[in-house]
């Protein structure tokens, strides 16, 4: 056979059909037309019911992860809110708490003040207001210290005095402070008059165990002393002024092995807490001076 007679085209393995570009064209109308159709008369619908209820437990089970995930975020993140929430929360209830404590000491400081400045006026007295800086270091006296001093023209013997009775009196005065001597040191001691019998007697400060209390001393076993009695200045020693709280009896000890009753007074005033205090001026410069004794008549000798 000769070899011009032969077909050099190579043989059909797979069989070919359409062509690409008739394909595309084919393919391009077909879903044009669907969705025309779908759109004007919703066709697939069915379609898609079925296909989305076949899919629903495969679209679950695909999204489980995720939805863990976010969960375990979100709830990270509360728990991060909610524990910031509590702290500023514990921040505002500490705050508040403070500004309740403060209220709270104002509210008593404004009503020691009212009281103090009523009874103030009730004095015929002048005196001014100073405040209680510290206690003395000494353990074995009663004594406070002022702010107020020599540039003040604070003066010693000057009695101090709170809102309900007497503190005690001014004992060493210093540049810009004050030592004050309370009424239940034991080196104290104030004359008194008993407001229900109207006897006098001196109290003194108890240098026994309770060193906040006061103790009449002297007074007759069978004296008129009962548990109750106020006992007030009674203005003989022309340093208090007369008729100022100074104490309540409040233990009555008749002995028999005794010819004096042990009586015992607590304070009327705030010895242990008082912040604001006023100073009178002392009785000394109201009371007129003791006149001087005449000079003796001497005799002439006769001539």
């Amino acid at each position: 056979m000769p070899l011009g007679t032969l077909d050099r085209s190579p043989p059909p393995f797979f069989r070919q059909g359409l062509s690409a570009l008739s394909k595309l064209l084919i393919y391009s109308t077909l879903a044009l037309v669907l969705m025309v159709a779908d759109a004007r008369f919703a066709i697939t619908q069915p379609l898609r019911v079925v296909v989305a209820a076949v899919l629903q437990p495969i679209q679950w089970l695909i999204m489980r992860p995720i939805d863990v995930a976010r969960s375990s975020g979100s709830y990270i993140s509360s728990v991060q809110a909610s524990h910031q929430a509590r702290d500023e929360l514990s921040r505002q209830l500490s705050v508040l708490g403070q500004r309740a404590v403060q209220v709270e000491q104002l509210t008593l400081e404004n009503q020691r003040l009212r009281e103090l400045l009523a009874m103030r006026e009730r004095l015929n007295v002048p005196g001014r207001a100073a405040q209680v800086l510290y206690d003395a270091a000494d353990p074995y006296s009663r004594k406070v210290i002022l702010d107020q001093g020599l540039a003040q023209h604070m003066r010693v013997g000057s009695p101090v005095i709170d809102e309900t009775g007497v503190l005690g009196q001014v004992t060493r005065v210093h540049a810009s402070t004050s030592e004050v001597t309370l009424l239940t040191d034991p080196d104290q001691a104030i004359p008194v008059l008993n407001v229900r019998t109207g006897a006098r007697a001196v109290a003194f400060g108890n240098p026994g165990i309770n060193t906040g209390s006061l103790e009449l001393r002297y007074i007759s076993a069978n004296a008129d002393v009962q548990v109750g009695d106020l006992l007030t200045t009674s203005g003989v020693d022309a340093v208090y002024p007369p008729g100022l709280p100074v104490a309540k009896v409040v233990k009555v000890e008749r002995r028999g092995d005794s010819a004096f009753a042990r009586i015992e007074c607590e304070p009327v005033a705030s010895v242990n807490g008082a912040l604001h205090v006023v100073v009178l001026a002392p009785l000394t410069d109201s009371v007129p001076e003791r006149p001087a004794a005449p000079e003796p008549v001497k005799k002439g000798r006769r001539p």
